[in-house]
């Protein structure tokens, strides 16, 4: 058994390490077949091992709070992640994914705030040098034929924000049933809003690999996630899932050649600069 303090270091750790990865992947589908079916088919391939296990361990159904929590952070999510997603097909993934760590690193500070009282100086440096990231990824100048998908992070950013305020709400006896709860919810309002725009379901051709490897780490980020702050305390998580951009970024510079500014590639830094900031 992990040690109680190298348990939270661990699962949060390797779930920065899914995330990083799935967000990378996901990022790949939306450029194929748009970020709506990426995410409509990549999220019922994502509930299917959270049921698989639950049902392999015999875990007790959750109670229905602990369901809401669930299906309620999904919808919060799968806004953040259509944004994030729809940025990455117009815009740079490696400019998208750093704004939407650093957003949605500061939304539940902000929100502890009301409930707690103001935050720190070094979390109020940090939501300063997250605005300064902001207005160096932003393009300028003579890069006016491309978006860099800026408003789409600031949107996801606000979405996963609100999806760990809401994932922290799971009680410790409860894992997988939230989780896929949260995920059979989100497919169902994808599912009607498709049908009430009269969109297909599927798409004409349907990158298996991808939509596979985008589920699958995704769930598996949110599963890590999710034991992280259950064995130990939420602002040591965020500290360490605040990597996920940063391979996120990797990702996109090695495979998919994007090219960044030196201005931007400062902006980026000061981006994973500030989720240290403001989650330490």
């Amino acid at each position: 058994m992990l040690a109680s303090l190298a348990a939270p270091i661990i699962y949060a750790f390797s779930a920065a390490l899914a995330w990083g990865s799935g967000d990378f992947v996901s990022g790949l589908g939306a450029r194929r077949i748009g970020a709506f079916h990426t995410l409509l088919l990549s999220l019922p391939i994502g509930a299917l091992p959270a049921l698989a296990a639950a049902y392999l361990i015999g875990e007790p159904l959750s109670s229905s709070a602990d369901l809401m929590w669930g299906i309620v952070g999904g919808m919060m999510g799968t806004v953040g992640f259509m944004a994030m997603l729809h940025g990455f097909a117009v815009g740079r993934m490696g400019v998208v994914s750093p704004v939407a760590g650093a957003i949605g690193a500061a939304v539940p500070v902000l929100i502890t705030a009301i409930r707690e009282g103001m935050p720190g100086q070094q979390q109020l440096l940090g939501f300063a040098v997250a605005l300064a990231s902001i207005w160096l990824v932003s393009p300028r100048g003579g890069d006016k034929k491309h978006s860099s998908g800026l408003g789409y992070g600031l949107i996801a950013g606000l979405g996963f924000g609100l999806f760990f305020t809401t994932l922290d709400q799971i009680s410790e006896t409860a894992t997988f049933w939230p989780l896929a709860a949260s995920r059979l919810a989100s497919t169902l309002l994808l599912a009607a809003i498709a049908v009430a725009a009269r969109r297909p379901l599927l798409p004409g051709k349907l990158p298996v690999a991808i939509l596979i490897g985008s589920g699958v780490l995704d769930m598996l980020g949110n599963f890590l996630f999710l034991r992280a702050v259950q064995y130990g305390r939420l602002d040591i998580a965020a500290v360490l899932i605040s990597l996920g951009p940063g391979i996120t970024v990797l990702l996109a510079r090695l495979v998919e050649k994007e090219h960044l500014s030196r201005v931007q590639v400062a902006g980026v830094g000061l981006a994973l600069v500030a989720i240290a900031l403001i989650t330490t």
